[in-house]
């Protein structure tokens, strides 16, 4: 199973810089989509089911054109959950989740922390989600979680540490959450085979950010340690650029 993930901000904006053509060419199985920003009203389902996902879902936020995620699949999931059942989560449409034979794929966006109130919200959703996944383990151990967690784990994924340290997004509090989440049961996919610096999955549209490589890795696939036989490969997709973020690709046997 081939699988990728992809913050595209704003899926209507993606598809005119050609993403339904590229999606067609990567070829996944699935494909988790974050930062959606529409509703499946709003987006071409025909087109996508055209290019090849006819099993499609989406989960906006209540707040029109933002956040949202989705899930696009070649193959019909056994089942399929949206949110989380925390509605302080739930109401800004950050996680949807498909289960299959072997395993679970998740899509995950997770709240930024652009200001104090935010970043409080982002550390309550945090703790909220690990407890979540804890239970969730119990009875889906197989779990594949895809997505933008908004969070440089070490110093190696992002372009300057030094003066990022106090930003959101590579604060230590954010970045301990994060060793402690794949801790308690996830290997970082990406790290699992390429432990090279300077590879990123976000740039800032500024000062020609992405052209230069100064970028964050803040999209992961974080796979359970009960599928770790099954790894094959990971990579990052940095030539794809239809947003501000790159896709992110694992494939499972």
């Amino acid at each position: 199973m081939k699988i990728i993930s992809y913050n595209v901000n704003g899926i209507r904006a993606a598809i005119t810089k050609g993403f339904i053509e590229w999606l067609q060419q990567a070829n996944p199985d699935v494909i988790c989509l974050q930062e959606i920003k529409a509703t499946q009203e709003q987006v071409p389902v025909d087109d996508i089911t055209a290019a090849g996902y006819p099993y499609q879902y989406y989960y906006p936020a209540t707040k029109k054109g933002y956040s949202g995620v989705a899930i696009l699949s070649k193959i019909k999931p056994n089942n399929v959950v949206y949110g989380t059942g925390i509605q302080h989560m739930d109401f800004e449409g950050r996680n949807l989740r498909a289960d299959f034979d072997d395993c679970s794929v998740m899509s995950l966006y997770l709240p930024s922390g652009t200001n104090i109130q935010r970043l409080d919200h982002k550390f309550m959703f945090m703790d909220d989600f690990q407890n979540y996944i804890n239970e969730l383990k119990i009875t889906i151990p197989n779990l594949i979680i895809c997505g933008d967690y908004n969070i440089c784990h070490e110093a190696i994924d992002i372009h300057d540490p030094v003066r990022n340290k106090t930003v959101s997004g590579f604060l230590p509090q954010e970045r301990a959450w994060l060793d402690a989440f794949m801790k308690s049961g996830f290997i970082d996919s990406f790290r699992h085979f390429n432990k090279d610096p300077h590879h990123y999955s976000w740039w800032s549209y500024r000062a020609g950010a992405r052209g230069n490589n100064k970028g964050w890795r803040i999209d992961y696939n974080l796979v359970s340690d009960s599928l770790q036989h099954k790894l094959k490969r990971a990579v990052i997709l940095p030539d794809a650029m239809h947003s501000d973020h790159c896709p992110i690709l694992v494939e499972i046997e």
